[in-house]
């Protein structure tokens, strides 16, 4: 081989390997060894000995550059990519989750009764967190008061002082209501079912002589059918009615053994409400903390923002309601007095319960009233109802937007299905909490849609109704 192809073979090695010294930088040191191989092989061509040599070991180094060079890509094909792991987790994520949704749709009956029973075991702490929230605010007051009329400078003690002072009342009231309203209550109860087993055959007798009467008037208008429903129906109501006050022992047991169960969930409801309205704060702190522990950091000042807008909903609508539905209880138990109807504190309690329930409340409120009314007259009936009505108006268009104002903001359509559902899964207890959650789910689709149309620079959002 001639020196002149020599030398251009030396030049085209060289470029070659600087191409592969910048494609892969951590090669530099083999890199450095093959200039050095390579300077000695253009030395010795230039002196005319041993081309060939020095050829061959340029290949050689070249062959090994090159085969470290391919183990090397080999070996980052199989590197962590943290990027790909994360994909990884959330298709498995996604996965699972799909599983199961899956399976609670196919086996619903399945899926609600095991909701039932993790409520009715989560029961006494989801009591105990609503005494708490409820009471948190009495607690505040009684905290202010302390701090500013006392020289007491610690502030567990000022909490503690507080919350002992928000349950002593709270167990005032209790102690008033169970020695003052039971009593009443449960005369009322024995009244009514006294009444009833003669109002009954009383007024069977009327409406059989009013028949007789009307037959007699319009020989040609067939009304057997009619009184014999009546002779039939007449004896199985007073049969009901004796069964149930003949088998009242068992019926008083089975009672008694729901009140106690009542009674120790309420116990361990308020043992709870009570550990956290003194742990507060740690717990608040512990929510705080794993929000900026797992959630990204700039997106850190808007969940803080809309957390805080989801209390003030769930807060406002309960603690107002429950205000609302004290005032309307009184104001009935005021009114029926003044008017002179019987049974004034059963109803009074009635409506007042039944007013937590927004919308369908007042009337499932008003209809054993209404009935019970009937029962001593007529006319009375009629005067309750009017009463009703008009209580109802005045909470509806004056009291309960003072109180609530739009804490819920919700079409009456989700009322039904927040009350529905609710009422299905958890009782009466779920009738009252559907409709703040159904709040809240509702503020978070439309805050995220009003983002989402934000981020996209949709013009005119109004027309959407997100409001």
């Amino acid at each position: 081989m001639s020196p002149s192809r020599s030398n251009v073979s030396v030049r085209k090695q060289k470029n070659r390997k600087k191409e592969e010294q910048r494609e892969n930088q951590q090669l530099a040191s083999q890199w450095k060894s093959l200039q050095q191989n390579e300077e000695e092989a253009s030395g010795e061509a230039e002196a005319g000995s041993q081309t060939q040599e020095s050829t061959q070991e340029q290949a050689k180094a070249v062959e090994s550059a090159n085969t470290f060079r391919t183990s090397r890509q080999a070996t980052t094909r199989f590197l962590a990519n943290s990027q790909y792991f994360t994909i990884a987790i959330y298709v498995i994520a996604v996965v699972a989750i799909a599983a199961v949704i899956f399976k609670a749709i196919i086996s619903l009956d399945q899926t609600i009764t095991w909701i039932k029973n993790v409520l009715n075991v989560l029961m006494p702490f989801i009591i105990g967190f609503l005494i708490a929230f409820i009471l948190n605010p009495a607690v505040k007051m009684f905290c202010r008061l302390l701090q500013k009329h006392t020289k007491i400078r610690k502030k567990g003690v000022i909490k503690g002082i507080a919350i002992a002072i928000t349950y002593i009342i709270l167990l005032g009231l209790v102690l008033v209501s169970v020695f003052g309203v039971v009593p009443q209550i449960v005369n009322s109860l024995t009244d009514l079912i006294n009444s009833a087993l003669t109002v009954i055959p009383q007024s069977a007798s009327e409406f059989n002589q009013f028949l007789t009467q009307l037959h007699e008037r319009f020989p040609s208008l067939d009304i057997s059918a009619i009184q014999d429903a009546m002779d039939n129906m007449l004896p199985s109501i007073l049969n009901y009615i004796r069964d149930f006050a003949s088998n009242i022992v068992p019926t008083l047991y089975s009672l008694s053994m729901s009140i106690m169960q009542l009674l120790l969930n309420l116990v361990i409801a308020l043992i709870v409400s009570i550990y956290i309205l003194m742990d507060k704060k740690i717990l608040l702190g512990t929510v705080k903390a794993s929000i900026y522990a797992f959630l990204p950091q700039k997106r850190i000042p808007y969940i803080m923002d809309t957390l805080k807008e989801c209390n003030d909903i769930f807060g406002g609508f309960v603690i107002g309601k429950a205000i609302d539905s004290l005032i309307i209880g009184v104001l009935c138990f005021i009114v029926m007095t003044i008017l002179r109807l019987p049974y004034t504190l059963l109803i009074s309690l009635i409506v007042g319960i039944t007013n937590m329930i927004p919308y369908f409340g007042p009337f499932i409120g008003a209809v054993p009233g209404a009935i019970v009314m009937l029962m001593v007259s007529p006319l009375k009936a009629v005067i309750f109802i009017i009463m009703i009505f008009a209580l109802q108006q005045f909470d509806g268009l004056y009291l309960g937007p003072k109180i609530l104002g739009q804490s819920v903001g919700l079409r009456p359509l989700w009322i039904i299905v927040a009350i529905t559902i609710g009422g299905s899964i958890a009782g009466v207890l779920g009738m009252f909490l559907g409709v703040p959650i159904m709040a809240v789910l509702r503020y978070l689709v439309m805050r995220t849609l009003k983002q989402r149309l934000e981020e996209r620079e949709v013009k005119d959002i109004e027309r959407f109704h997100l409001d």
